[in-house]
């Protein structure tokens, strides 16, 4: 039996020497954009002390970068698809590198928000171009399985060790080093990018959609701004309103997608098998992490009493198996096994860690540190995939679009996980504190903390009334993670389907 030569299909070209070394360039910017997110947490005493910047000055420091690194993410990796991502990634490691000059030797507060604004639409134009070369240097399936895996554990981990990063570097230098060590990696980005990253970019990008630029960023930040301030501050009208507002204009961006000539984000991305559950369980999956962190990072300080940077230093000790997670989900799928089956897993290993965690006591560290790797384990085992998925499935003329729809998800992911496990953990706690004890007691345990000597005892009820409220958090995590645990099951493509209709997937017709 003859085989027609014209309906052949070519084996992808498997990426060598330079591809991988070009991965090694890519991640160190990668992990420096993951670490930025938390390097303030132990710098910002002395800023304050060397800049005396107001209390409204002090949360924009803090936040600012988030918000612009969030609202650009889906405008820079479609700018990406139509000037090059090679392009965008050498303007974006430029402007970071320039930032973090200017952060590091500021002499006022504006001067400092200003500089990590910047920092934010460099960390913007980054993060969906370090996908979309992936997606470009390693053509081999398997390999982009493992070059993502990479990816998701280097993302992870950086979150993690930004904090602790930044209490080194004050705790030896001034507060400026913070912002310097970005400075030799870009630098070594910009040197040998142009030699190892090859150029790729949509061939037809149509028109650039300039009004959906402003409609994502409004229909992007106002909703993260609320969630994020939900947590501390509660379920506040004016936070509210801001979500509500965010989604009117989260409805009118999908609508201008779904009938504009040329679309910032083509609806087509989400014919491709697998991709819409990915954008969904990756948001899942990052509600888990981040709504997590929110109590462990307090337990650890708050109810165990732990200094700042000590806790930070243990808080490294579940991302030890991180590095392993990603890498052992590609080898399973490799061999075999059924990605749905894999991430299915995933999601049901994160669920044992919140199981954990809602076992814990006041006194419980390492089952707390053991709860917070088994859920980092299933996290990377989950992101991984899916995003291996999502980029698969993705054509390479659309990857910054694809990847900066995954990264959006996940902001929205993390931040909503706050949001929603903050409120019931804080319910449980307001419930728990006796109505006797002081208006600033009943609000947090840090107002607890902060006048338990007027009361006795108050201390050790606030603690445990706190640790209620992670165990009740943690059971609702749990199962939300049961629930992604069968829509991942039931969802994601098979092998064998996927397989059949990976030509329609990837094909120009298929976009």
């Amino acid at each position: 039996m003859t085989t027609n030569p014209s309906t052949t299909t070519a084996p992808p070209a498997r990426a060598g020497r330079r591809e991988w070394t070009a991965l090694g360039v890519l991640m160190l910017p990668l992990l420096l954009v993951s670490m930025d997110v938390s390097v303030l947490y132990f710098a910002i005493p002395a800023i304050s002390a060397d800049l005396e910047p107001t209390g409204t000055q002090q949360l924009w420091i803090f936040d600012i970068y988030a918000f612009v690194l969030a609202g650009l993410l889906m405008t820079m990796g479609s700018l990406g698809d139509r000037i090059g991502h090679r392009r965008l990634l050498l303007i974006g490691a430029a402007a970071f590198g320039a930032a973090s000059l200017t952060a590091a030797y500021a002499n006022s507060a504006e001067m400092l928000i200003a500089a990590r604004a910047v920092l934010g639409i460099g960390g913007a134009t980054l993060m969906p171009s370090t996908m979309a070369m992936l997606r470009t240097m390693f053509t081999d399936p398997g390999q982009r399985a493992k070059a993502i895996g990479v990816w998701s554990g280097v993302m992870t981990g950086g979150i993690a060790l930004g904090s602790v990063m930044s209490g080194v570097l004050v705790e030896h230098f001034w507060w400026g080093s913070v912002f310097l060590i970005n400075l030799p990696a870009m630098a070594l980005l910009l040197i040998l990018g142009p030699l190892l990253l090859p150029e790729s970019k949509n061939p037809a990008p149509g028109r650039f959609d300039l009004l959906s630029v402003p409609l994502s960023m409004a229909a992007v930040l106002p909703v993260v701004y609320g969630l994020k301030e939900i947590p501390s501050e509660g379920w506040n009208v004016r936070y509210v309103v801001s979500i509500t507002v965010g989604l009117l204009f989260a409805a009118l961006f999908v609508h201008r997608q779904r009938t504009g000539t040329s679309p910032m984000i083509s609806p087509a991305l989400f014919r491709g098998r697998g991709f819409a559950p990915s954008v969904a369980l990756n948001l899942v999956c990052m509600f888990a992490v981040m709504g997590s962190s929110y109590f462990t990072t307090q337990y650890l300080q708050s109810v165990l009493g732990m200094g700042a940077l000590e806790a930070a230093l243990w808080a490294l000790l579940p991302s030890v198996p991180i590095g392993a997670a990603g890498p052992i989900a590609t080898q399973l799928v490799q061999k075999g096994v059924d990605r749905a089956y894999v991430v299915t897993a995933g999601f049901a290993i994160a669920a044992a860690g919140f199981a954990l965690l809602a076992l814990a006591g006041t006194d419980s560290m390492w089952l707390v540190l053991t709860s917070c790797a088994v859920l980092a384990v299933g996290g990377v085992t989950v992101m991984s995939q899916i995003m291996d998925l999502a980029m698969g499935t993705a054509p390479v003329e659309r990857a910054g679009a694809a990847s900066s729809l995954m990264e959006t998800g996940g902001e929205f992911g993390g931040a909503l996980g706050m949001a929603v496990l903050g409120s019931i953990g804080t319910a449980i706690y307001r419930h728990d504190i006796p109505d006797s004890a002081p208006d600033a007691a009943r609000e947090t345990l840090g107002g607890a903390l902060a006048v338990a000597d007027q009361v006795p005892g108050l201390a050790t009820v606030a603690r445990e009334a706190f640790t209620s409220g992670m165990q009740g958090a943690a059971i609702a995590g749990a199962a939300l993670l049961v629930g992604a645990a069968v829509l991942a099951a039931v969802s994601l493509p098979r092998r064998a389907r996927q397989n059949a209709g990976q030509a329609d997937q990837l094909s120009p017709s298929g976009v």
